[in-house]
């Protein structure tokens, strides 16, 4: 079996949704050695952004395909083969201005690929990767569950929700919140995600 982590905080060694995924992929490979992780660090080194003259070169034999959009369409092509070859994805995101890191949307912007992870069928889309596991690792530094007033501001563990539900999976979240609140609700929420985190099996 394949794992592969993902990170995309820029806090480094400060950085609770690298903490939370480290954790995570070692629940689920200890006492393992029939599971081989890939690690991409996203934030240290970025995939770019999407460009026009990348969307453009995969409609069109005839768009321009100068060196740079070349070596694009390779970066994007291996970022997308790394993610199919997975059966399980463990994702550290942490909540910026209530998204998640713009490092970790440029990867979303590389796996949800028209023809490859999901197709329209009837006018309808449909997921076209079925079976693996995708584990989110969230770090937030408010409070944005249950009955909280700002519970809508939260854009990070949704749009990830949503982006692996568009192409047939199923998201779980591990959520560490209200790290910025105090020291004990920092406390109180990393304990909480590390419980939930002892607790899973690969």
């Amino acid at each position: 079996m394949n794992i592969l982590h993902i990170d995309s905080s820029i806090l480094g060694a400060y950085s609770a949704s690298r903490q939370l995924s480290a954790a995570t992929v070692a629940q689920l490979t200890a006492g393992r050695d029939d599971l081989h992780v890939t690690y991409r660090d996203v934030a240290a080194d970025p995939i770019p952004h999407l460009s026009g003259g990348y969307l453009a070169a995969l409609r069109s034999a005839e768009a321009d395909h100068t060196p740079e959009v070349q070596a694009d369409i390779a970066l994007g092509a291996a970022v997308l083969e790394e993610f199919l070859a997975a059966d399980i994805v463990v994702i550290g995101a942490g909540l910026y201005n209530f998204g998640m890191p713009s490092q970790l949307k440029a990867w979303i912007d590389r796996i949800l690929v028209a023809g490859k992870t999901f197709n329209y069928i009837d006018g309808k889309p449909v997921g076209l990767v079925p079976g693996k596991r995708i584990l989110l690792t969230i770090a937030r530094g408010g409070v944005y569950s249950g009955e909280s007033p700002i519970a809508s501001f939260e854009h990070t563990e949704t749009h990830l929700k949503t982006a692996f539900g568009f192409i047939g999976l199923t998201a779980e979240a591990i959520v560490a919140e209200g790290l910025s609140v105090g020291p004990d609700q920092r406390a109180a929420g990393m304990a909480q995600a590390e419980a939930a985190i002892a607790a899973l099996t690969a």
